[in-house]
């Protein structure tokens, strides 16, 4: 039966992720992963695919507040919960083709920001007085479903062999390996095989403390990966030796026919039970495949 390895968070969108011993999971996927965004002046957002040095802000959630690191920069701080931002502007945004409502975190935050990608910028906490709903051609079978600042989806799931698989093939041609945090997935599962997640259709655990629900995802959509993971993340830029990779790698077995030959690399999830359990780094899931028609 497979087991969770590994929880990551990424609270800011395309900044660093936190790794977590347990994390609670909403209909929106874990708590606090893509609250925060950061945008350009105008509301248009501003990710890693551009500016690759975002990697380099790191994040810690304390007790009230987002804690923004990063090397010879002061430390930021802005509240995690978003009715202490006040009477904070509304900013209308887009993630790909969603039209997204964020609050202005205020002139201290964007002047950090600013200051660190050496071009205007601000951060926008997610309005929790807006909705966001996930593609609707995904979600019949939880009818409907909603996430924040994720490019699509509330939860990326990826298995460990997936990663060894592909570290064996690019050090079979005298590439490095790499990290899981190239490819930012939330759940990271062991005992499946490799790319065996590609079939999993439904991912469940019971309640592990009283009081607690059983938790139910559905694996809706393999996850189409852009250029981000030839991105170092504890460089926040390519190898210069291996530049393209895993990419190029990839490209070779990875093509999807079901979108248009694009990579693909982990499976999207949608919340179908279980909003406000705990989920648990050794958690035993279950999974339950499917093989289409």
């Amino acid at each position: 039966m497979p087991t969770i390895r590994e929880l990551f968070v990424y609270p800011i969108k395309s900044c660093a992720g936190i790794a977590l011993d347990a994390a609670r999971l909403f209909a929106t996927g874990l708590e606090y992963d893509r609250g925060w965004m950061v945008t350009d002046p105008h509301g248009a957002m501003l990710t890693q695919r551009a500016y690759p040095r975002m990697a380099l802000i790191r994040v810690e959630i304390g007790a009230q507040e987002l804690i923004i690191r990063t090397p010879g920069m002061s430390e930021l701080r802005t509240p995690l919960d978003a009715a202490r931002l006040g009477a904070a502007p509304k900013v209308e945004t887009v993630v790909w083709r969603d039209a997204v409502y964020g609050l202005d975190t205020g002139a201290q935050t964007a002047a950090w920001f600013t200051d660190f990608l050496g071009q205007p910028a601000r951060l926008l906490r997610f309005d929790p007085a807006r909705e966001r709903s996930v593609d609707g051609g995904y979600t019949a079978s939880v009818g409907g479903a909603t996430t924040l600042f994720a490019d699509g989806f509330p939860l990326l799931v990826v298995g460990q062999a997936s990663l060894d698989d592909l570290n064996a093939r690019l050090n079979g041609k005298g590439a490095p390996s790499i990290g899981i945090d190239r490819f930012r997935p939330n759940i990271v599962l062991d005992g499946l095989d490799a790319y065996e997640e590609d079939y999993v259709e439904t991912l469940s655990a019971e309640a592990q403390a009283h009081g607690e629900a059983g938790v139910e995802l559905r694996l809706v959509k393999l996850c189409t990966r852009c250029p981000m993971p030839t991105i170092d993340q504890a460089r926040g830029a390519p190898d210069p030796d291996w530049p393209n990779e895993p990419t190029d790698t990839m490209l070779g077995y990875r093509g999807s026919t079901r979108f248009d030959g694009a990579v693909t690399f982990g499976n999207n999830a949608l919340v179908a039970s279980g909003s406000g359990a705990w989920l648990r780094v050794g958690q035993r899931i279950e999974a339950e495949l499917g093989f289409g028609d």
